[in-house]
């Protein structure tokens, strides 16, 4: 049987937000115990950085020269996360810490081309912090023919087996940049998990807040909540083939823009971006065995009061935040890494056929050794 060691997820999601940083004690398999976290947020030099990492992915070929702003980006946000370690480690007190899961920064998803890129060095993280690192979770399952997201959905199952209430079918949607749901069937014990990218989540509707105002999201929907939605617009983002493909599928972040919007005032957009996400996410019932119970809502969107008011009036069943679940809502993905981390040391699964629609059960990561203190 594993044994349960003491491992940091380290998450920065394509919001470009930030670092969440969690603890975790788990075996891989079970929740053992969940520890500190924290938010480091992104100085507007990294934000920058970062997107112009983005821009410039785009433009390369795979296995074409790294240009200078993406290897000066990655080494910038790697000194970055491990300076997150360290800040984890001193506010936690816990210094036997065994692994790190460092998934890095999604600059690039195209899994038809079978490739995913995520920057950040494993190996100089591992040497920066004295603390063995698993990184590169994604790309062993788009190699193998997966989409390689959402890799989340066995941390959720896990955190839903051990609720009292409300009993499953649930929903757990993730609304990152990316929304995702993981849809947890009533048979538990067979991991009946299924999972899929709905659509844009955040990264629209904050791109276009950027623009527009100059802040860098739309808090608690304030914006959205003085707009009207545009249903002309609505229905022209929607009228997309991605909505209606079955599962398996996963999308970059990039993939919705706001050029449908660009016409409108700056609260309309808003509020036409906001109901796009809802909609999106509602649409995902379609491709459900059976109708859920009810639906956790976690990650940035779950602050968004416009969208979680469009979420409750679309969905019709009970609409609860992570928090109501009694789990850490900003930490969730970060403690996800964590727990994935110590299944790819462990050479368990990380990704399913009805996750990511992989052939097989994959693992995945690369293990990086701190290097020994010299004597």
């Amino acid at each position: 049987m594993p044994k349960a060691v003491k491992a940091i997820g380290l998450m920065s999601g394509t919001s470009l937000d930030g670092i969440d940083a969690a603890l975790l004690v788990t075996d891989g398999e079970t929740v053992v115990r969940r520890g500190a976290a924290l938010t480091v947020p992104y100085d507007v030099q990294t934000r920058i950085m970062l997107h112009a990492a983005l821009e410039e992915a785009r433009n390369v070929a795979e296995g074409a020269p790294v240009p200078y702003a993406i290897r000066d980006a990655e080494r910038h946000i790697t000194l970055a996360h491990a300076e997150a370690v360290r800040e984890l480690i001193r506010k936690s007190g816990e210094t036997d810490v065994d692994l790190i899961g460092f998934h890095g920064q999604t600059i690039l998803h195209r899994p038809a081309r079978r490739w995913t890129w995520q920057i950040g060095d494993g190996a100089l993280l591992a040497s920066l912090t004295g603390i063995d690192v698993v990184n590169d979770f994604r790309s062993a399952d788009v190699k193998a023919g997966g989409q390689g997201a959402p890799l989340v959905p066995l941390y959720h199952a896990a955190l839903v087996k051990m609720l009292a209430k409300p009993k499953p079918p649930l929903v757990v949607a993730n609304i990152g940049g990316v929304a995702n749901i993981t849809y947890v069937g009533a048979d538990i014990a067979g991991e009946r998990v299924l999972a899929f990218d709905t659509g844009p989540g955040n990264a629209p509707i904050d791109d276009w807040v950027r623009t527009h105002t100059g802040e860098m999201l739309d808090k608690d929907g304030a914006l959205a909540r003085t707009g009207h939605i545009d249903v002309t617009a609505l229905a022209a983002m929607l009228d997309n083939p991605f909505f209606a493909a079955p599962p398996p599928k996963s999308l970059d972040r990039m993939d919705f823009g706001t050029k449908a919007v660009a016409h409108l005032s700056p609260a309309d957009g808003a509020a036409t971006l906001t109901a796009f996400t809802a909609v999106a996410l509602t649409r995902a019932r379609d491709h459900f065995p059976e109708p859920a119970n009810a639906w956790i809502i976690c990650g940035g969107g779950r602050h968004n009061g416009a969208l979680m008011a469009q979420l409750r009036s679309r969905l019709n069943v009970p609409v609860m935040t992570a928090e109501d679940a009694g789990w850490a809502g900003d930490f969730i993905e970060a403690e996800a890494f964590a727990f994935l981390a110590v299944r790819s040391a462990n050479g368990l699964s990380l990704s399913l056929p009805s996750t990511t629609g992989v052939a097989m059960p994959m693992t995945g990561g690369r293990f990086h050794r701190a290097p020994k203190p010299s004597l």
